[in-house]
């Protein structure tokens, strides 16, 4: 009989994460969020606008959607924007929680992952590395008040 492999948890979850991401409009960048607690999903997320606006691959299919004054996306919530935002809605306790994301996260949503008592983000992509920057802030926040970070490892 052979013997049979199966998945670890955090290789499902950052593989739906990942399959998650394919579903954001982001022309630029496409980021997949996954919320667990106790080797259950809790909440998804992607990277777009808010409902009822546009869908920038659509409006803007060239270009993206119109920058802000820094740069970013004046349009879309983050991708664990959107997983806290789903979670809070329906009511689900998030405090203790694991986030799968595929770019860790930009500092303000650092700040909001830390408020809502995610405990653990295990993140594929480097944002700062993305951005061209020194250092992930986001993550860098994260560790200094105690939230323990990760990079993905398959």
């Amino acid at each position: 009989m052979t013997e049979r492999i199966r998945p670890a948890f955090d290789d499902i979850f950052m593989d739906l994460a990942v399959n998650l991401s394919k579903r954001s409009h982001c022309v630029k960048l496409q980021v997949g969020a996954v919320l667990t607690k106790d080797t259950r999903i809790i909440s998804i997320g992607y990277n777009g606008p808010p409902h009822g606006t546009y869908n920038c691959d659509e409006e803007w299919p060239d270009t993206g959607c119109p920058r802000d004054s820094k740069g970013g996306c004046s349009l879309a919530l983050h991708a664990e924007q959107n997983a806290l935002l789903y979670a809070i809605q329906n009511g689900t306790k998030i405090e203790g929680s694991t986030l799968y994301i595929t770019m860790s996260p930009c500092l303000a949503c650092a700040r909001l992952l830390f408020s809502a008592k995610v405990a653990k983000v295990i993140y594929l992509h480097s944002y700062a590395t993305y951005k061209g920057l020194p250092l992930d802030e986001g993550l860098e926040f994260l560790q200094r008040f105690g939230v323990h970070t990760e990079p993905y490892r398959n």
